[in-house]
């Protein structure tokens, strides 16, 4: 047998199926050192290995064990007994044909289809084995899939219920902005009518002082009041250099948002004049005016003043009767700025 033969037989002899000549002609040719053969042996004996497992069991039918046996007697009782020739040796390359006598054209035959039948055999085996390892592939990819779908749809649902809480709390914190709102419109209403009708009550006081007598007693029980309270700021004013003994004392509540202004030492105002007490920021702002007759040494009169802690100074000039919007006459006391 050629090379070419003995490497086409190889795969048979790797699932043994080969005859005993066949199998020591293939056996002599591996021990003589071929690589390319030794090679192609190992990757057949590696597929045959997995073959079985790609099979189902069966049972055989009952009568094959008795054909196979009398197949083999009868296969026995015909191979050749070898004969010595007494031919001393054999020519070079003539030793193949002394393992394996030429075949008659039925072995050649069965040969084949041993060959085609085991080639199918191996492709189907490798076939099953792919498709066996693809199939499971697939079953754990969709095992995969359906997880991380179920996954998804917890996290949908979480992420709906979220939206839905945070909805409710922006409707809820839209609701309550709203009633703040009016809240604090309603509060600045009450601010502005408790603030007019105070200025309508100094006003009628005001009246009442102009038609008492001119030497009017100071309330030094309010005073006394003011001076016990806690919360009270106070601020003093010293005299300028055209009063030097004069002072005055500027208290503020700060829960109420009124002042009370106590001048002392004051020189009496002429007729069609009047003193005026100012806030002064970037521009003076008026607080109130009050009066002070011959021989009076004191003065005190309350006014609502919500603006008093944002004021640098405070001062009391004489202006014309009724007051100024801005100062314009000689300043009798001062204040030192606030810090």
């Amino acid at each position: 047998m050629t090379h070419e033969e003995l490497e086409e037989v190889i795969p048979l002899y790797a699932i043994g199926t080969l005859e005993r000549a066949e199998r020591q002609a293939i056996e002599a040719h591996l021990l003589s050192g071929c690589v390319p053969c030794h090679t192609a042996l190992k990757e057949y004996q590696s597929v045959a290995v997995m073959l079985p497992f790609g099979l189902d069991m069966t049972a055989p039918p009952r009568g094959l064990k008795a054909r196979l046996m009398a197949a083999r007697t009868m296969t026995v009782a015909t191979e050749p007994v070898d004969q010595h020739t007494g031919k001393p040796s054999l020519e070079p390359g003539e030793w193949m044909n002394h393992l394996f006598p030429p075949e008659t054209p039925s072995r050649a035959e069965s040969l084949g289809w041993t060959l085609a039948l085991g080639a199918v055999a191996m492709i189907a085996g490798v076939a099953y084995l792919a498709w066996a390892a693809y199939t499971t592939k697939i079953s754990e990819d969709t095992v995969k899939l359906t997880q991380l779908q179920e996954q998804l749809t917890v996290g949908n649902s979480k992420l709906a219920a979220q939206q839905q809480l945070l909805n409710e709390r922006e409707r809820m914190l839209a609701e309550t902005q709203e009633e703040l709102r009016r809240t604090r419109t309603a509060m600045a209403e009450l601010k502005d009518q408790l603030i007019q009708r105070e200025a309508e009550l100094d006003g009628v006081n005001a009246q009442l002082a102009q038609q008492n007598t001119r030497h009017r007693p100071v309330p030094q029980d309010e005073l006394a009041a003011l001076l016990r309270t806690p919360a009270i700021k106070a601020v003093a004013l010293a005299g300028t250099e055209i009063s030097r003994h004069a002072s005055g004392t500027l208290f503020y509540d700060d829960r109420t948002k009124r002042a009370w202004f106590y001048a002392l030492n004051l020189p009496a105002n002429s007729n069609g004049t009047t003193y005026q007490l100012w806030a002064m920021y970037e521009k003076p702002a008026p607080i109130g005016v009050f009066q002070i007759g011959t021989g009076a040494t004191s003065q005190m009169f309350a006014k609502p003043f919500p603006t008093f802690m944002s004021a640098k100074k405070f001062a009391v000039s004489l202006e014309p009767g009724g007051g100024s919007p801005e100062p314009t006459g000689p300043l009798y006391l001062l204040s030192q700025p606030q810090s």
